[in-house]
């Protein structure tokens, strides 16, 4: 997983700071059940290989699956959220575990704890649902990596799951899923599969209600970060938060490729659709962040002259937006927007694109929708060239920022709007 960046050591020993004493209790609350929030999230997408081969489309038989995840929020009690929102039949499980996470496809040993299902071990997802784990007693903190193994026994079919990870899972045959050694894992992906999100309750965190989700493409998802590392702009905007003194949940439901008004079949259900599922289900959120857009100006048809107009009017995009914010207005939520990046040098970087962007971004600052607004564009562009990435903040492509480019997203959230 690499050496951990002095912001993260800072954060976690904020959060461990926290006073127990200032925290009610369940009792005190006068609640009876765990109140759960969600600490780990990743959005559905049907099996598709647009860019590289993956396991979703053939799925899994006799197959044991471990996938890392890093938490942002920590809890006494952990449970985890399987999809089976894409599958045509239902998904069974022989049985899955959760582990402190080492290094590859290893874990800690002595920290597998073996999950169960309304007592049992094995489960059913139905076709097109999710399902839940029962809580299990495993502590953990913000900021900790856990390794969550699936063993698949019988034959899967297409398997719904998460293009983009930026983050490494292993596959071994057999069922390996309480091994600590990670020697059976000898295949890996960038993708990961059947598992949707990681909830917890309990813990110094209990009270909060604060989670904040960030919504978007591949911006939100990650793409021209280091993979394992972490760096995405919702993991170190979480990072941010608790070394300011501020800790809360960040949850990642980006999708590359994602639009906000039209369908992708490899770029996930268009976000007007995806957004009630993906962002509204979710426990402890309080805010969500609003950034996409890019995707829906850019995109061509394979074949398309690059002097092709651009996908929507920044009109339309608006009308999306407002879509959004009404639904989860209709459900408590402060919603943020965020302006769109620049484009100019990518493939995105027409003239015609750009006056869209620059409409669009326009409405974002200055229509009052929102209950406030985040300038990603100017905190990424180059001061020379404002249509530009600051060229150290460039991935390599012109549209995606590297590590120091999210980084710098991150720095441009000021608390006070969450």
């Amino acid at each position: 997983m690499g050496t951990p960046h002095p912001l993260r050591r800072t954060a976690v020993a904020l959060l461990t700071a926290v006073a127990l004493a200032s925290t009610p209790s369940a009792v005190a609350t006068g609640r009876q059940d765990p109140v759960w929030r969600g600490a780990w999230a990743a959005s559905p997408q049907a099996p598709a290989a647009p860019f590289a081969p993956n396991w979703s489309s053939r799925g899994f038989e006799d197959h044991t699956v471990r996938q890392v995840v890093r938490v942002t929020t920590g809890g006494d009690r952990t449970r985890i959220e399987l999809t089976n929102r894409y599958g045509s039949t239902p998904l069974r499980i022989a049985g899955a575990t959760v582990a402190r996470a080492a290094r590859g496809g290893a874990v800690e040993p002595g920290s597998v704890r073996h999950l169960r299902f309304e007592g049992r071990e094995s489960a059913t997802v139905p076709a097109g649902g999710t399902l839940l784990s029962d809580a299990a007693r495993f502590p953990v903190e913000a900021f900790d990596s856990l390794a969550v193994t699936l063993h698949l026994a019988e034959a899967t079919g297409p398997a719904s799951f998460h293009h983009v990870a930026t983050a490494t899972t292993y596959r071994a045959t057999g069922d390996h899923r309480a091994d600590a050694s990670g020697e059976a894992f000898r295949e890996t992906s960038g993708s990961w599969y059947l598992l949707s999100g990681v909830e917890v309750s309990g813990g110094r965190e209990a009270w909060r209600r604060d989670g904040v989700v960030a919504f978007g493409d591949s911006l939100t998802d990650g793409v021209g970060s280091t993979p394992d590392a972490d760096d995405r702009y919702p993991d170190q905007l979480a990072e941010r938060l608790a070394a300011a003194g501020r800790p809360r949940a960040v949850l990642n439901h980006g999708i590359s490729g994602n639009q906000v008004l039209n369908d992708s079949p490899w770029a996930g259900e268009k976000a007007l659709d995806r957004f009630r599922e993906d962002v509204l289900t979710e426990h402890g959120v309080r805010t969500v962040v609003l950034l996409e857009g890019i995707n829906d100006i850019g995109f061509r048809k394979p074949g398309s002259p690059a002097s092709a107009a651009p996908g929507v009017s920044a009109e339309q995009l608006a009308e999306g937006h407002l879509a959004l914010i009404h639904e989860a207005r209709a459900r408590g939520l402060r919603v943020v927007g965020a302006t769109l990046t620049p484009v100019k040098g990518s493939r995105y970087g027409t003239p015609a694109n750009e006056a869209v962007r620059d409409a669009f971004n326009h409405w974002v600052r200055t229509s009052g929708a929102y209950d406030a607004v985040i300038d990603f564009d100017r905190a990424l562009a180059d001061p020379a060239d404002p249509d530009r990435f600051l060229p150290a903040y460039d991935s390599g492509d012109g549209l995606h920022p590297n590590d120091a480019g999210y980084r710098a997203m991150a720095e441009a959230v000021d608390p006070d709007l969450l």
